[in-house]
């Protein structure tokens, strides 16, 4: 809808307020019409059909929230920016949760109204290109779904459902947030956005926010120049210049320091920053997708989490399903890693056993595909043979069995060593710990995010622990 005229309905009951809007307005081309009330705004909406509302929450017969929650109730997607002056921050957690698109506070410039307004209306155009894309992709599909896309590997519907979403945002500028638990395939996700996109020719550079320590994380995003800080003996390109043009993934953004959210605003807002160090803005043009496993606006609500950043980068959402609610999908993606796993280490593996399949589909897989891929990778190093039996699957899964009760989730002791049912040495915990990261670490050739997938922790965790464990530097001389 950017660029394009819409229908524009104001409900304010402050005859100045409404002017100013309208003059804010004017020159963009949209049809706009004025109510004073709620009734009035509820009976307009249902007649005119408004790409969008500027809703104010204090009107005369009753609240602006009830006008909202009444027209989502009735299945109305106009988008609807709500506008409040004073409004404590739970006030707008609580338009937002009832289906608002936007949340604007009195006094507001022109640039701001004008700005949300049209990201509010190019989102509503994205929801309906949508559903006419999904239309077509169904008649297209006839009575087969796909048993993968983009790297990800599912037919259930789901996954579906995921691919739909992924096809029809991929093409738009807007900007995507990714949920879901740990292991899940958030970065898979990014990248197939980035693949289905018009930028798919160029650079797509993901960063983990909860890898890299908090005082190097500007540096790693926007750069630095030389002698920015101590070591910084030559300019870095950070993030944001390398994938110009392209994809930025900001994954774990939920990790990211509250300081650092300020400066990823401005840059959000204004597509120009600052390395570090640096005496004047560079700018780029990226489009951002961002992911976590936390539910971001709790994280809102908790106040770790800019309300203001979230309302920029919560754009279109795309929420990615855990293992265990996917049936069937399991065993495919399951024989999908056995394949690989063999070819990559020269078995003869071909399947799995009907047992080994039933204690697979039985157990809850709280790390996900993540944990699965290991498991399958245990399996097909430590063993021989054509088919995976049952007793060559780590202890948890075997005690979950078909019935699919909840078992542990696999350790790192059963990923990395074959361990027989011996005599464990006692020791306290946490020297089991600095034992068990130690180990994580040489497996994986000092690769920290790899170890700390296996060890189901936070790599800033593993950094953590290594900086505690080498202690303060000695002075000899």
């Amino acid at each position: 809808m950017s660029g394009s005229a819409g229908r524009v309905l104001l409900v304010e009951d402050t005859p100045t307020q409404a002017e100013v809007a309208r003059s804010h307005l004017r020159d963009l081309g949209h049809e706009i019409r004025t109510v004073e009330t709620a009734a009035e705004a509820l009976a307009q909406a249902r007649a005119w059909d408004p790409d969008a509302i500027l809703l104010d929450l204090e009107l005369p017969d009753f609240s602006g929230l009830d006008v909202l929650k009444t027209l989502r109730a009735e299945g109305s997607e106009t988008a609807v920016i709500v506008i409040t002056a004073n409004a404590p921050m739970n006030t707008a957690v609580e338009v937002m949760r009832a289906g608002a698109t936007d949340f604007l506070p009195k006094p507001y410039p022109k640039a701001k109204l004008v700005f949300t307004l049209q990201n509010a209306m190019e989102k509503r155009a994205l929801v309906i290109e949508k559903r006419a894309l999904e239309s077509e992709l169904h008649a297209a599909r006839a009575l087969t779904a796909r048993q993968g896309f983009m790297g990800f590997i599912g037919a259930s519907p789901a996954m579906q459902a995921v691919y739909r979403t992924i096809e029809s945002v991929a093409s738009s500028r807007a900007n995507i947030f990714i949920t879901g638990e740990s292991g899940t395939g958030k970065e898979l996700a990014a990248e197939a956005v980035h693949k289905a996109s018009p930028r798919a020719a160029r650079p797509f550079v993901a960063l983990n926010c909860g890898a890299i320590p908090r005082d190097l994380l500007e540096s790693e995003i926007f750069g630095h120049v030389k002698g920015a800080f101590t070591g910084a003996t030559e300019s870095r390109t950070g993030a944001a210049r390398q994938a110009d043009g392209g994809t930025l993934f900001l994954d774990e953004i939920g990790e990211m320091p509250l300081e650092m959210q300020v400066k990823l605003l401005r840059f959000v807002q204004t597509g120009s920053f600052q390395p570090v160090g640096g005496s004047r803005p560079e700018r780029v043009d990226v489009r951002f997708v961002c992911a976590t496993n936390h539910d971001p606006l709790a994280e809102v609500e908790a106040g770790r989490f800019r309300e203001d950043l979230y309302y920029r980068l919560y754009v279109v959402p795309i929420e990615l399903p855990p293992l265990r609610s996917r049936g069937a999908d399991v065993l495919l993606v399951a024989r999908a890693f056995l394949a690989q796993f063999s070819r990559e280490e020269n078995k003869r593996f071909r399947r799995f056993s009907p047992e080994a399949e039933a204690a697979i589909l039985g157990y809850p897989w709280p790390g996900n595909v993540r944990q699965l891929q290991n498991v399958v990778r245990n399996v097909v190093v430590l063993h021989e043979g054509e088919r995976v039996e049952a007793t060559m699957l780590p202890p948890p899964l075997l005690c979950a069995g078909p019935g699919g009760g909840e078992a542990p989730p696999i350790t790192v002791a059963t990923s990395l060593v074959p361990v027989p049912p011996p005599v464990i040495e006692i020791m306290p915990l946490a020297e089991m710990e600095r034992r068990l990261i130690l180990a994580a670490l040489e497996h994986t050739g000092q690769d920290v995010p790899r170890a700390a997938s296996l060890l189901e922790i936070n790599p800033s965790t593993i950094y953590r622990k290594l900086q505690a464990w080498r202690g303060p530097k000695r002075v000899t001389g």
